[in-house]
């Protein structure tokens, strides 16, 4: 039984650095909220196994944890589970990532993998 919730435990944790190593997971409502406000948004459209996403996700997270991108919220998407909102994003492939300023889409990349462009990118959220 011990070793049951060592693992669930273990699982959790897991569970919880991912999310908030990659963004916040994602929720139509806030968006919306944040949307409605004109905050700058950016979505990253991710696989846990796409190599691509992994790699973004390098960049997004340094992004994050920099003082430059305090006021950007950053959410992660689930390309095998959220569905919708990809109909929503009008999203045909994992790995794009989307920034949202002043309440309308700025730009969008997929499958972008080079540190230098993606801190490019990322940049046009501020």
């Amino acid at each position: 039984m011990r070793l049951i919730w060592q693992s669930i435990v273990v699982l959790l944790l897991c569970v919880t650095q991912h999310v908030s190593a990659a963004g916040k997971f994602y929720t139509q409502q806030e968006f919306d909220s944040l949307l409605a406000l004109g905050k700058p948004i950016v979505v990253h459209i991710h696989a846990d196994w796409c190599g691509t996403c992994k790699a973004q996700d390098i960049q997004i997270n340094e992004a994050m944890n920099s003082a430059e991108f305090k006021d950007v919220t950053f959410f992660e998407v689930d390309y095998d589970v959220q569905r919708k909102t990809l109909k929503f994003f009008n999203i045909k492939i994992q790995s794009t990532i989307i920034i949202f300023k002043n309440g309308k889409e700025v730009d969008r990349i997929a499958a972008e993998r080079d540190a230098g462009e993606l801190q490019a990118f990322l940049k046009k959220s501020l």
